[in-house]
C-alpha cells in the first residue's frame, strides 16, 4: 500500500525517468547472463553501455553485435532499440491494451507526456496508430531487405 501511495507522488517527469533507467538496468543485466554472449565474459559496464545505447538509439557498440552476442543477446538488443525508440511508456500502455486492462486517466496523462501529445482525448487510439504504423515500416522494411541480406549473406545470416 506504501509503494502505492509514493507511485502517485512521483511527478510523470520522474515516472518516466525511472521507466527508461529500469529499462537501460534490465537489459544490462540480461545481456551479462552467459548464454546472452558469444566468446569472451562481458563486463556489467560493456553491458550497461550497450543496454543505454539501444535504449537511448545510439547505435554504438563495444562488441560487434552479430558475432559478439547470441541470439538472445540480440534479441535483447532489438526490444531495447524498440523500447527506446517507442518509449517506455508507450510500450507499457500497450501491453495494458492487449491484455485488456482499463486504462486509468492518471496512465493516460503520463502516457500523453510521454509522447508530448496536447490532449488526453484520442490518446489511446494515437497510441495504437504508432504501434500499427510501426509494425508496418518494420515489416514493409524487413520484405524490401531480405533478398539484398539473403543473397549476400545467405538466407539463415541474412535473417539473423
Amino acid at each position: 500500500m506504501f509503494r502505492h501511495k509514493y507511485l502517485y507522488r512521483l511527478s510523470t517527469f520522474r515516472i518516466i525517468l525511472l521507466s527508461f533507467a529500469g529499462a537501460i538496468l534490465t537489459g544490462a543485466l540480461l545481456l551479462c547472463l552467459p548464454f546472452a554472449r558469444r566468446g569472451a565474459p562481458v563486463s556489467f559496464l560493456d553491458a550497461l553501455f550497450t543496454a543505454t545505447s539501444a535504449v537511448c538509439v545510439t547505435g554504438l557498440v563495444v562488441r560487434d553485435t552479430y558475432l559478439g552476442w547470441s541470439i538472445f543477446g540480440r534479441v535483447v538488443i532489438i526490444s531495447l532499440i524498440q523500447i527506446g525508440g517507442m518509449g517506455v511508456v508507450t510500450i507499457a500502455i500497450l501491453l495494458a491494451i492487449v491484455s485488456g486492462k482499463k486504462i486509468s486517466l492518471r496512465q493516460r496523462t503520463l502516457l500523453k507526456e510521454a509522447i508530448s501529445e496536447d490532449r488526453v482525448d484520442g490518446i489511446l487510439r494515437l497510441t495504437s496508430f504508432i504501434l500499427r504504423f510501426t509494425l508496418f515500416c518494420e515489416l514493409a522494411g524487413t520484405l524490401l531487405m531480405l533478398p539484398v541480406f539473403s543473397a549476400t549473406y545467405g538466407i539463415r545470416r541474412g535473417l539473423g
